[in-house]
């Protein structure tokens, strides 16, 4: 009276086999197959020494390729920070051009070696180079912001201002993502 006939069993499993959109692609093992699969992984010997080294090499496998794609500049391994074309351009436009940000580091320890020798020369060298590398950020800035509103009208420019002023600061060689343009280059119309 209460039992199920051959006909309904057929129903449902019809209804199981089909995949729901949005569901995880395959249908949920029985309990006795997820059973089994626990016991097959409980008999399965553990040595936490391999484990933890096997663990140990995929992580360092996985940030070899995620190293590589930052130098190269792959969208996918970027961080969040880096992403978008607008970001790209902002990236080549920076490093197409010499800035003088970029060499206020080494001008700072010249500076601090020179207070030793001649303080009057170090206090002018120090305001010069200030005054030099904000005269130039604020002509790279103003000039970057041009050209991604000519460039980029209906993308979001939200960052880019500091992005473009953190990167210059920083050293050719340090800078990642690597540059992937020549001092001068000009940077193509196409992002």
């Amino acid at each position: 009276m209460f039992r199920r006939s051959k006909s309904d069993e057929t129903a449902s499993a019809a209804t199981t086999a089909e995949v729901k959109e949005g569901g995880k692609g395959r249908p949920t093992p029985t309990r006795k197959e997820a059973e089994a699969a626990a016991k097959a992984r409980a008999r399965a010997p553990m040595d936490k020494k391999a484990a933890r080294q096997t663990l140990r090499d995929q992580r360092t496998k996985q940030n070899a390729k995620m190293r590589e794609g930052m130098r190269t500049g792959d969208e996918r391994y970027l961080p969040a920070r880096d992403q978008g074309r607008v970001k790209k351009f902002t990236r080549d436009f920076v490093d197409a051009r010499i800035s003088m940000a970029e060499f206020l580091l080494p001008l700072l320890v010249v500076i601090m070696v020179a207070q030793t020798f001649n303080p009057t020369f170090a206090n002018g060298l120090w305001s010069a180079t200030i005054l030099v590398v904000a005269l130039d950020t604020v002509l790279m800035v103003w000039r970057l912001k041009r050209e991604v509103r000519t460039r980029f009208p209906d993308d979001s420019h939200k960052g880019v201002t500091s992005y473009a002023v953190l990167r210059a600061l920083q050293m050719r060689w340090l800078r990642l993502p690597k540059r992937q343009v020549k001092v001068g280059e000009k940077l193509p119309d196409r992002y």
